[in-house]
């Protein structure tokens, strides 16, 4: 077998799994906007997928430490196909309903949080089957990202106008079996690693293993500092995505053209960025590379608003940041997987993304509240700034500049010291 096989096989997984998930977020609120009209219901079943990913995403990390990352990303993913693949037989049948839809949405999102994670916390076993930079394999992660959110969104718009929103779920379920046998035949299985116990007893129960990961977690310094700067700075990305901007444009007397066309701009130049990251990954700094990116990223994002600058100005700043932002994940990536102990990965890598994501939901009520009590520029002007903070505010603490170096690996004795809290894993602040 080649040394690549692995690499290439989850990258492709997860061009299949990114480009079948931008799908099911078009298509489904499509289907229950044109079925029912409501924009009240297409909020509700938006926020009934949400829920459970969030959920089974910061729940899911013991089931895959347990059985094996590899298995969960198979298991998952074949189950969603059976799952989605219900809506466009339902209605075929003309028996598809909302209340009928609602729960069939919660179990998407239910099974696509643990999936998500799973492939997440293979990287580091594939980056080192390949022999790759573990910065090299993180940051195609990042262009496949960026280039599904790109061009993903685009063709899954396009399909849904020509076959339908529930024809085009059973594409849908088709990515999500194309992603389990890509796992399941290009990814070796790896032996399950020892259960870091010093005491010589076997942790027994689930929500031992969970307070591990959080134990863990919460005592490392870095990835506190990771975790806690990604929920906000997602949270105040969503509050200028999903309100803000969309303001700005309408009181600027623009259309829904130019909205699709900065988002494009943002984040095909971020695949740019992405990919020179993905090259040149391991030979960053990686510490002043972080600043500076989020720097150039964040607070003239949001000026550049604020000052009611010309379209043009704007779509520069735009190209500028979305390229700075695409060295971002390559480099968080690295970090945090080079700070978790393999017998913890999967529960605190789940852990760790479920609280990054779990300030998104209360973006649009952030930005909302915002224009209506300070107006557009204002509240442009507001998010800046506290991008700014946020982002840099860690680089305050001093036990957070270890993020510039990669640590030593903990035995399984010193983790299990760690997690009982004998020792701490970084010095104190």
């Amino acid at each position: 077998m080649s040394r690549r096989r692995p690499f290439a096989a989850l990258a492709v997984a997860e061009t299949f799994s990114i480009a079948g998930t931008r799908l099911s977020t078009i298509a489904i609120p499509w289907l229950v906007l044109t079925t029912t009209g409501s924009a009240s219901l297409t909020g509700l079943v938006a926020f009934a997928e949400m829920l459970p990913y969030v959920l089974s995403k910061a729940l899911g990390g013991p089931l895959i430490d347990r059985v094996g990352a590899r298995r969960v990303a198979v298991s998952c993913d074949a189950v969603s196909v059976l799952v989605v693949g219900l809506v466009p037989l339902l209605h075929l049948l003309g028996a598809l309903t909302f209340p009928l839809l609602l729960p069939i949405v919660f179990a998407m999102g239910a099974l696509r949080g643990p999936s998500d994670s799973a492939k997440y916390s293979m990287v580091p076993d594939v980056a080192e089957q390949a022999d790759m930079p573990l910065e090299r394999v993180t940051g195609v992660a990042g262009v496949i990202e960026r280039l599904g959110t790109t061009v993903g969104a685009g063709l899954a718009g396009g399909l849904v106008a020509l076959v339908g929103p529930s024809q085009a779920l059973a594409v849908n379920a088709a990515t999500f079996a194309l992603a389990a046998l890509l796992v399941r035949w290009g990814i070796p299985a790896t032996p399950r690693p020892a259960e870091p116990v010093a005491t010589g007893a076997s942790i027994t129960t689930y929500r031992d293993e969970l307070e591990d990961g959080w134990d863990f977690l919460r005592k490392d310094a870095v990835l506190v500092g990771i975790v806690t700067m990604l929920a906000l700075t997602n949270l105040l990305d969503q509050a200028w995505s999903s309100v803000v901007l969309p303001v700005w444009i309408k009181d600027a007397g623009h259309g829904a053209g130019l909205l699709g066309l900065m988002f494009a701009v943002f984040s095909a130049c971020s695949v740019g960025g992405a990919a020179l990251a993905a090259a040149l990954g391991e030979r960053l700094p990686r510490l002043p590379v972080y600043a500076v990116a989020f720097l150039v990223t964040g607070l003239p994002r949001f000026l550049v608003y604020a000052l009611d600058s010309p379209v043009a100005v704007v779509m520069v700043t735009l190209a500028v940041a979305g390229f700075a932002s695409g060295f971002l994940n390559p480099i968080l990536g690295a970090v945090i997987f080079e700070r978790i102990p393999k017998p913890l990965m999967g529960r605190v890598s789940s852990l760790s993304t479920a609280l990054c994501w779990v300030g998104i939901p209360f973006g649009g009520l952030v930005g909302g509240a915002l224009v209506t009590l300070a107006g557009v520029r204002w509240a442009m002007l507001g998010l800046g700034l506290a991008y700014f903070v946020v982002t840099l505010l860690p680089l305050a603490r001093r036990s957070f500049r270890e993020f510039g170096s990669a640590p030593r690996r903990a035995t399984a004795d010193e983790t299990a010291a760690e997690v009982r809290g004998d020792q701490p894993v970084v010095p104190a602040p």
